[in-house]
């Protein structure tokens, strides 16, 4: 596939790999339209744009090429195979280390040896606090600010690619990849979960019993509330990624932003600001296992959270909008 102008092939996957499989690259009149990016653009100019005969901005960056370029970085792969992995590592732990008799509360991690549906609870419950927002905050802050540190931003921009369609593409990509990642999580625990400890009830601490069925249905429900209340991360990291131009920087801000959120959560001396962190209310989804489910903290949590996700959302776009490029 035939590089863009000027640009040459960037070196190595680690570079991101051939920029013009990821986008309609024009060299000339000669070179005509690259139909995997579906940039149909060819000789000539556009008298009133400048622009090249027959380009179409939405025709760049499309969502399906994207994401088959980020799938085919080993990042993440490695990341899914992980995330992959935990549950396995986790039946593994239960199984050499046993339960304490001299204990009498019961908890979660107690309740994780009763039946499937439990082992999901518990798998989601330990990897809400850091796990899963590092891996959102992998994706999106590693978006743009890796295509600056490869100096290919500008290149993308120069096909051209609009930048708001740009980081809207790459926010896209972003969002499906830790989509498919906060699923296969509780995928895995659910199968492992099942076939070590059998299907049954889920129960609370407190006692109460959801049937299998209906747990299985309310899990999907607590998964899709984790991806959406952890939006806001994922709207950080993006902000960060335009603003920094680090990858590290960009994931590790957002990281421990919500680490930070997680310990003012606990200084109870807050009050009632504590609700307006975002991490507040990301636990919420435990009271979907209660005889008599409670969702109000769920219609909080996504509340703050989307109201956190849309600031970040319009100062990343923002940012981007303005940002200085050439260097």
């Amino acid at each position: 596939m035939g590089p863009g102008p000027g640009t040459g092939r960037t070196t190595g996957r680690s570079a991101g790999g051939d920029l013009g499989a990821a986008f309609g690259a024009s060299n000339g009149a000669s070179t005509g339209a690259d139909s995997e990016a579906g940039a149909d653009v060819g000789g000539g100019a556009d008298a009133r744009t400048g622009a090249a005969a027959g380009y179409r901005p939405r025709g760049t960056l499309r969502v399906l090429v994207e994401l088959r370029r980020q799938w085919r970085r080993r990042r993440t792969q490695l990341v899914f195979a992980l995330i992959a992995l935990l549950p396995l590592v986790l039946v593994a732990a239960f199984e050499i280390g046993g339960q304490d008799p001299a204990r009498s509360a019961v908890t979660y991690a107690d309740l994780a040896v009763t039946s499937g549906p439990n082992f999901v609870v518990f798998t989601l419950y330990l990897a809400g606090s850091l796990l899963l927002p590092v891996v959102v905050a992998l994706f999106f802050g590693d978006a743009v600010a890796s295509e600056a540190s490869w100096s290919s931003l500008k290149y993308l921009l120069a096909i051209p690619v609009p930048r708001l369609r740009l980081l809207r593409q790459k926010a896209v990509t972003a969002a499906l990849l830790s989509l498919l990642a906060l699923g296969l999580l509780p995928v895995v625990a659910l199968i492992a979960g099942v076939i070590w400890y059998g299907p049954g009830d889920a129960t609370s601490p407190a006692g109460d019993a959801v049937p299998f069925g209906r747990s299985v249905v309310m899990l999907a429900v607590a998964v899709g509330y984790t991806v959406v209340q952890l939006a806001w991360v994922g709207a950080l990291a993006l902000w960060l990624s335009v603003t920094v131009d680090a990858p590290l920087g960009a994931v590790g801000g957002a990281a421990l932003a919500s680490v930070l959120s997680q310990i003012l959560d606990q200084i109870t001396a807050l009050g009632s600001f504590r609700d307006l962190l975002p991490t507040h209310h990301a636990w919420a989804w435990i009271g979907l296992f209660a005889t008599d489910a409670d969702v109000t903290g769920m219609a909080d949590g996504l509340l703050v959270s989307l109201v956190y996700a849309l600031v970040f959302g319009v100062l990343a776009a923002y940012r981007f909008s303005r940002k200085d490029i050439t260097t």
